[in-house]
């Protein structure tokens, strides 16, 4: 059997302590409380229109108050978080979406669950760029992507699993206590936060010389800084910072339809329910968690085998083209499995090149990455803020789903070409 490569020993025979992949492993957990709060509401759909008389439609912009809300204090939760530190932001983050996930369980009619939901999107705003923004603090150039791969998996992995979950306890409790339990899971991963985590490794007694040396090799030294009006000008003036965004909206867009309405695909489209639903329905974020970690060890391997480029880029390129053929495949036939399948291809294969999508953001901005990577996010949070009503208006209007699936296989298509645009080796602040 191979043996694990040791760590280097950097400074006077001293090895380096691993504390960063500790940071990894509770950002990640992070990401898996994300998931659960996020799907959990598409598999008790059918309970919350019920008990409140909601329609089809209503429940499309129930699900689309989160996303809105999202995309519109993602980037000024970011600033935020690149000014004075993620600890304090994300403890206040989670906080705040805990609360709003357990009032979800309060809703007493669709105003009400409308404005809960707009308010859980507006506190979980700024969560995963300021999760970057900590790995570009903490986590050395040449680990970052199987770093992001590894934060992706587990939130896939716990949005693949929670329509199973949240069946499961639906036969002990009813939808509102769901959302109680989930809200206090993540109000148990801010105590650990706080009391363990610190914005920078040297602040961490637990930090050792070799390890921070290890760390800081790489790290990007800050330039100039420029004003307000400088920063915002400068950023949009660049080619990757637009095409990071159209890049990334088709990624959300198919990611949040199966948060959303791929249940009631499934149940409507090819007459699933029960285990298999929630199976099937859990499919492609379950397929996504492999290629979340094959596609950060794939970045980190081209990276450094064919370089910055070709390591973040044409990797991306090849599997959203993946992803589109597959998603206008599924389209043409009528066994579940099969289409299921290829829907969660199409997911999963999007998925690969989140790795690459965000580290090409640190790559880019340094110590800015959590601003950069908030205003890709928010080109995703459009998208998933769109999905829900597009994909009802299409629904309705050819009566079918397949439009859906066309045009998230186009939108692939496309964002295969903004992948071809994409340098990584241009900073964004030099």
């Amino acid at each position: 059997m191979r043996k694990a490569r040791a760590a280097p020993i950097i400074e006077g025979g001293e090895r380096p302590t691993r504390i960063r992949y500790r940071v990894v492993g509770i950002a990640t957990v992070l990401a898996m409380i994300t998931y659960l709060d996020r799907v959990s509401i598409s598999t008790m759909a059918d309970h919350i229109m019920r008990d409140l008389a909601l329609t089809k439609s209503q429940m499309s912009y129930v699900f689309s108050a989160f996303a809105l809300a999202y995309a519109a204090f993602e980037v000024p939760t970011a600033w935020w978080a690149d000014r004075v530190g993620t600890r304090r932001v994300l403890a206040r983050i989670v906080i705040w979406w805990s609360s709003f996930t357990m009032f979800t369980g309060a809703a007493f009619s669709y105003a009400s669950l409308i404005v809960t939901r707009f308010l859980f999107g507006a506190g979980e705003a700024g969560a995963w760029p300021s999760v970057a923004r900590t790995f570009a603090a903490w986590i050395p150039r040449q680990e970052r992507g199987r770093a992001q791969g590894i934060f992706f998996a587990g939130a896939h992995l716990a949005g693949g699993f929670t329509p199973l979950l949240v069946i499961t306890l639906l036969r002990v409790m009813n939808w509102r206590t769901v959302f109680g339990l989930f809200g206090l899971i993540g109000l148990a991963w801010v105590a650990i936060w706080y009391a363990w985590y610190r914005d920078d490794p040297s602040e961490h007694r637990e930090v050792n010389a070799a390890e921070r040396e290890l760390i800081l090799a790489n790290r990007h030294v800050a330039g100039s800084h420029p004003t307000r009006l400088q920063f915002w000008l400068k950023l949009f003036a660049q080619r990757n910072t637009i095409a990071l965004c159209v890049m990334y909206f088709p990624n959300s867009f198919a990611s949040y339809f199966c948060m959303t309405w791929l249940p009631r695909y499934l149940a409507e489209r090819h007459g699933l329910s029960g285990a298999k639903l929630g199976i099937l329905a859990g499919l492609p974020l379950v397929l996504s968690v492999f290629g979340d970690l094959l596609g950060g060890a794939t970045t980190d391997y081209a990276t450094k085998r064919f370089g910055l480029r070709a390591g973040r880029t044409v990797l991306g390129a090849s599997v959203y083209t993946t992803a589109g053929l597959a998603m206008i495949l599924a389209t043409v036939t009528d066994a579940p499995l099969l289409s299921a399948g290829l829907i969660s291809l199409a997911v999963a294969a999007s998925m690969f090149s989140l790795a690459a999508a965000w580290a090409t953001c640190i790559d880019v901005a340094g110590e800015h990455a959590g601003v950069v990577s908030a205003v890709m996010n928010t080109s995703g949070q459009i998208g998933s803020m769109l999905c829900p009503i597009v994909v009802i208006r299409l629904v309705e209007s050819y009566g079918s789903w397949n439009a859906s699936l066309y045009l998230m296989g186009l939108l692939f298509l496309a964002g295969a070409a903004a992948w071809c645009v994409i340098d990584p080796r241009k900073r964004v602040f030099a």
